[in-house]
């Protein structure tokens, strides 16, 4: 049987991935969020996951506006890199693990999820930005991507997350195969990149989110679409997935460990939690 042994939420944000690219660890600027996931890389490096599982959201260069499916998994034996418009990082394409994405994908329908099956499935920031920092870029560990309408509405529901999280532990649960599961749930934290408000975020709101996602989660499962994007600024909806990360834990889990810096428009969280 296969085993979730550990999650992170982690934020995602394409100016991380041009900041470890330029090598700008030690600016001023970022060096609280990369020496913020060195702890859990540790963590990571020893406890040695066999998978992967990201549960994310696209940022149109996967999907458009004319077909954006509610959550979609890439099941194929390798996910390519997706040019956001600069050229392609200096990163191999990452591996994919299609015996577990199958599996995943029929308990995922049995449960009454009906994610689209990827066959391609091409991955941007949601999952690259941070990825580099907790692991070697030789990528010896697979991966298997759960994109997240969070862009064009309607978006599920909070609660549809958290009841997400449940059915991935379910489906690891019955996966015959004795692999140490990772399961990742990313965005965020607050933010705000158009409009009036452009810039807003909430450090406060951060914290009080990552205090109750790692003590009491299940209430933030409650909280209305409208309340989250209110508190966090409209792309700060994103947090949500970090709700599918807790719930595939269960109920009693142990921090390992925890960051947040907020430099520029974004708040940057980090939270490791042993299950």
């Amino acid at each position: 049987m296969a085993t979730i042994i550990g999650g992170i939420g982690s934020s995602h944000a394409p100016t991380i991935g041009v900041a470890y690219d330029r090598g700008q660890q030690a600016d001023p600027n970022w060096a609280p969020l990369f020496t913020g996931y060195e702890p859990a890389r540790a963590w990571l490096d020893e406890i040695k996951p066999d998978i992967f599982l990201v549960v994310y959201n696209d940022h149109a260069n996967q999907f458009f506006f004319n077909a954006w499916p509610t959550f979609a998994l890439g099941v194929g034996e390798t996910h390519r890199q997706a040019d956001e418009g600069w050229g392609l990082r200096p990163l191999p394409d990452l591996p994919g693990h299609p015996e577990f994405a199958r599996h995943l994908a029929r308990s995922l329908v049995e449960q009454e999820f009906d994610p689209t099956i990827c066959q391609e499935m091409k991955v941007d920031h949601g999952v690259l930005s941070f990825l580099p920092l907790l692991t070697d870029t030789d990528w010896k560990v697979p991966v298997v991507p759960l994109a997240v309408n969070v862009i064009q509405h309607p978006i599920p529901s909070a609660k549809r997350l958290w009841k997400l999280g449940k059915a991935i532990r379910q489906a690891v649960e019955s996966f015959p195969q004795d692999k140490k599961i990772v399961v990742f749930g990313t965005g965020g934290l607050t933010h705000q990149l158009h409009g009036t408000q452009f810039g807003q975020k909430n450090e406060a709101w951060d914290n009080e989110f990552m205090d109750r996602l790692e003590a009491n989660p299940e209430p933030l499962s409650e909280i209305s679409l409208q309340e989250y994007m209110e508190r966090g600024g409209t792309e700060g909806v994103e947090m949500i997935m970090w709700l599918a990360m807790r719930a595939a834990l269960g109920p009693t889990v142990k921090r390992v460990h925890r960051s947040y810096t907020a430099p520029f428009t974004t708040g940057y969280g980090l939270l490791a939690l042993a299950s």
